[in-house]
């Protein structure tokens, strides 16, 4: 009975194996590409691209990437098309990552160089440039290979800018701080909803310009993606506490706090008592609020696995729980969700 079941366990992975693997390999394409076409652009510069290291094409540092390509690939979009537009996402991703780096001073690599590890400021705005260049030199490769007009290129460097904007002009909101705490709800609403959620639908900005009527289920798709981003920002939420807190930046968990109805919790928060017990500065702050987390914690689960059980197709519905293991630990909020109901932190032993 044991060897059955073990048996019928592998039967029903196949299917999400086989696409995970698929996608895996054009990702690989598309990072290479990515990283070719930066190495050729530096040429010349003083500045050289160093090969990537392997850690470069992980699954579990790309799963947002995997995410959106999943995406194109249930909206029915050809494989060509699929490379290009996750190549384009990297450019993407290698701008807000940069523009991040420099907003919370820190440094998360895009590219490899030679550039000194210190020289973190310039290596955020050198991984702005490249992205933006290479973004453009990938559209004029669609253009090249018949997939784009040259309106369509235009008008994709133009709609994936508005995109990215959208969501900067929040984070330009809060740069000098924020006069009050806004109730949960309307952080929700009228801040999260443009900093992450409609961001994690900018991978479809250039192919809403190309697909037209060709891609099928596409707002779905969107609002599947919209979900999923909400539910992220809240994680991002929980791990940045004590940093919005000290940069008095808008943040889900301290509106919970300071709306919710546990006195003690309120209390901790208020300016002075954080400082006087010496945990300001504590990555590990949310502990000293259960019940914000478990609150936090439980919200960005319904977002993340509505989202993801309308992305995934009904034979991929296994990697529902995958996701939100793999995102979760990808943000760092995994051991904040680990006595919340609905969280399997071994959902992705299969993918080992």
């Amino acid at each position: 009975m044991r060897v059955a079941n073990k048996i019928m366990d592998q039967t029903e992975t196949l299917p999400v194996q086989n696409a995970v693997l698929g996608l895996k390999k054009e990702l690989n394409e598309a990072l290479s590409l990515y990283w070719k076409s930066a190495s050729e652009i530096l040429h010349g510069s003083g500045i050289r691209v160093l090969d990537p290291v392997p850690e470069y094409f992980s699954i579990k540092r790309n799963f947002f990437s995997l995410l959106f390509l999943y995406s194109y690939f249930r909206a029915g979009i050809a494989k060509p098309r699929r490379v290009l537009y996750a190549t384009i996402n990297q450019c993407l991703r290698g701008m807000v990552t940069g523009c991040d780096n420099i907003l919370d001073d820190e440094y998360k690599k895009t590219l490899e160089t030679d550039l000194p590890e210190q020289a973190t400021r310039f290596r955020s705005i050198l991984d702005i440039m490249a992205s933006d260049r290479v973004l453009f030199s990938i559209l004029y490769r669609g253009y090249r290979e018949n997939m784009l007009s040259p309106d369509m290129v235009l008008e994709a460097c133009s709609e994936s800018l508005r995109f990215l904007a959208e969501s900067g002009a929040q984070e330009a909101s809060e740069e000098g701080g924020v006069g009050e705490i806004l109730k949960p709800e309307i952080v929700l609403s009228s801040v999260h909803h443009y900093k992450t959620a409609r961001l994690f639908q900018c991978p479809w900005a250039v192919p809403t310009i190309i697909e037209k009527n060709e891609a099928e289920n596409v707002s779905v798709i969107k609002e599947a993606l919209y979900q999923i981003g909400m539910g992220c920002q809240i994680l991002d939420d929980m791990v940045d506490l004590s940093m919005d807190l000290r940069m008095n930046r808008h943040n889900y968990v301290a509106s919970l706090i300071s709306h919710g109805a546990n006195p003690e919790e309120r209390d901790l928060l208020k300016a002075g008592q954080l400082l006087k017990k010496g945990l300001e500065d504590r990555s590990d702050l949310l502990m000293e609020f259960p019940d914000a987390m478990q609150t936090a914690g439980a919200k960005a689960l319904s977002y993340l696995k509505n989202g993801a059980r309308a992305l995934f197709d009904d034979q991929h519905q296994s990697m529902v729980d995958v996701s939100v293991v793999l995102i979760a630990a990808q943000i760092g909020a995994d051991k904040f969700l680990l006595n919340t109901e609905g969280y399997d932190p071994n959902a992705t032993r299969f993918l080992d």
